[in-house]
């Protein structure tokens, strides 16, 4: 028996291109079954809803993020302002956790960037052995590619003057050649493979709880850009969460390692009709570039022998697509500095074909792409999956490894876009210097100022429009993930949308970063109430 919605007198817009605007719909058992003007809408039987007036968008799509490790960052320490502005305030906060927790218990933190630091620079061990020298602490960069432990901890990883770096990775040295406690890339996997494992009921529990914060910032669709196998497979803690009660459709991108672990047997888990599902494989070509591990060229400012860390190779990303192209799904390779976009786009040169009517090969970040790649890239039907919130948060860190002038060159969306690449927004959530790193609205409201959140100009010419800001964190969003039915508003999509307490399509843009949701919908169902 089927049941109508009726939503009336709102101001919808539908990134439907063929039905830009539109002011009502019938949601018919969870899907649109009409959409279009109220003066035009067929006399049916339903719940009448009036949405009085209000701004309506189609519910975002986060095409790159970290959700369990968000949900976890989320009870850890905070190394971010306005709580941390130093490396004093972080050895004072780490003391203070540590009177809460357990005395055997890890102390773990996320999100310092040391360009916001009043020091200037990284935490090393000598500065964490203060705040607990029999206890391990691991913090964790704000763009997750480095780490910060203290000496109990390299104690229990076996790390000393003699370990080498491990293949893609690199330890930090004093002038005596002992480790300083800052792990860069594969080297931080020394410590964390000795980290006691949360328990598939503390992850599953984690990732329910933050469901609703998904919702009340309007996200009802999320990529896992990490999936892993072991030591519990994330197939299995995701679909338990959605059983628990987590609402988001999800994305699943096994990193290449643990993707070859799998038993793929069975075609249920490729299938995107299923609220979770595998999508992709991932693979990293280099680092980041407030952590100076982004291959880059030329070099980072003040170091001619750094261009960062090449972490793959031809040949792995070649064989890591030909497990893609057998199983039908993507590749998406985290490729930061100019070097590695090359390797990427170079490699994949017009033979990224095997997905129809969808990108197979995504670049992730896409932070510095040169004109010749972005030429490749369009010619190749090749995805750029970009942050806007990066440069917005990360200003400091980007002035001082690039530049001004190469800083404002970096994620050049308005020229990524004339070419006819298609690109899609998100977050990389909790991997950004911010607060609320997943907040679509900082993304978008970065995106149309190019300003970054202390006022700097970070490339207005790059400057998009919020029409088209909104779409590339829905509409487009959708068609990179592909995550069925969803990112429009139209006819027999599921009637995932949002409403907004102001109409973000006419206010000022200085104003779009700090909207709000009210109302968040799935399948016509009110999903997230804003409180008075």
């Amino acid at each position: 028996m089927s049941f109508n919605r009726i939503f009336t007198n709102g101001k919808i817009f539908t990134a439907d291109r063929e039905n830009r605007e539109a002011n009502a719909m019938i949601i018919c058992n969870g899907k649109i079954s009409w959409i279009g003007k109220e003066e035009d809408m067929p006399s049916v039987v339903g719940e009448k809803i009036d949405l009085q007036g209000r701004r309506v968008l189609p519910a975002f799509i986060d095409a790159h993020l970290h959700p369990l490790m968000l949900a976890e960052t989320s009870k850890q320490l905070a190394c971010t302002p306005p709580g941390v502005t130093s490396i004093e305030d972080m050895v004072q906060a780490l003391k203070k956790l540590r009177e809460e927790q357990s005395p055997d218990s890890w102390i773990e933190g996320w999100g310092y960037d040391e360009g916001k630091l009043e020091e200037g620079r990284t935490p090393n061990r000598h500065d964490l052995d203060q705040a607990a020298k029999n206890v391990p602490i691991v913090l964790t960069r704000t763009c997750t590619h480095i780490l910060s432990v203290n000496s109990k901890a390299l104690e229990i990883a076996g790390i000393t003057k003699h370990t080498p770096d491990p293949p893609g990775g690199k330890i930090d040295r004093d002038e005596y050649g002992e480790p300083t406690g800052v792990l860069r890339e594969s080297a931080g996997d020394l410590v964390k493979n000795k980290m006691p494992v949360k328990s598939l009921e503390e992850k599953v529990g984690a990732l329910a709880e933050y469901s609703d914060t998904f919702l009340a910032q309007g996200i009802t669709g999320i990529t896992e850009m990490m999936a892993d196998h072991r030591p519990i497979d994330y197939f299995e803690i995701y679909k338990a969460a959605v059983e628990k009660g987590m609402k988001q459709r999800v994305a699943l991108y096994y990193n290449w390692d643990e993707f070859q672990q799998l038993d793929l047997n069975d075609p249920a888990l490729f299938d995107r009709k299923q609220s979770v599902y595998i999508a992709g494989i991932k693979l990293f070509a280099d680092g980041s570039i407030s952590g100076q591990t982004a291959w880059v060229h030329p070099a980072f400012i003040g170091d001619d022998e750094n261009a960062g860390i090449s972490t793959t190779s031809r040949e792995e990303l070649l064989e890591a697509g030909e497990a893609a192209k057998k199983y039908g799904i993507q590749l998406a390779v985290h490729a930061m500095g100019e070097q590695a976009i090359d390797q990427v786009i170079d490699t994949f040169y017009k033979r990224a074909d095997w997905l129809e009517g969808a990108p197979s090969v995504r670049v992730e970040h896409a932070s510095l792409p040169t004109v010749r790649a972005i030429q490749r890239a369009a010619e190749s039907g090749i995805a750029f999956v970009t942050q806007p919130i990066f440069l917005f948060a990360e200003i400091e860190s980007y002035l001082n490894n690039l530049g001004e002038e190469r800083s404002r060159n970096t994620y050049p969306v308005k020229n990524i876009l004339e070419k006819g690449i298609q690109v899609a927004f998100s977050s990389d959530a909790p991997a950004t210097a911010w607060g609320d790193p997943v907040n679509p609205f900082v993304g978008l409201g970065a995106a149309v100022n190019r300003k970054a959140y202390d006022g700097s100009d970070i490339g207005q010419e790059q400057a998009i429009s919020i029409e088209t800001a909104v779409e590339l964190y829905t509409k487009a969003a959708q068609e990179v993930v592909r995550i069925p039915f969803v990112g429009r508003l139209a006819l027999g999509f599921h009637a995932d949308f949002i409403v907004l307490e102001k109409d973000i399509l006419q206010v000022d843009k200085a104003d779009i970063s700090s909207m709000t949701v009210e109302e968040t919908y799935m399948g016509g169902e009110k999903v997230y109430q804003k409180k008075v």
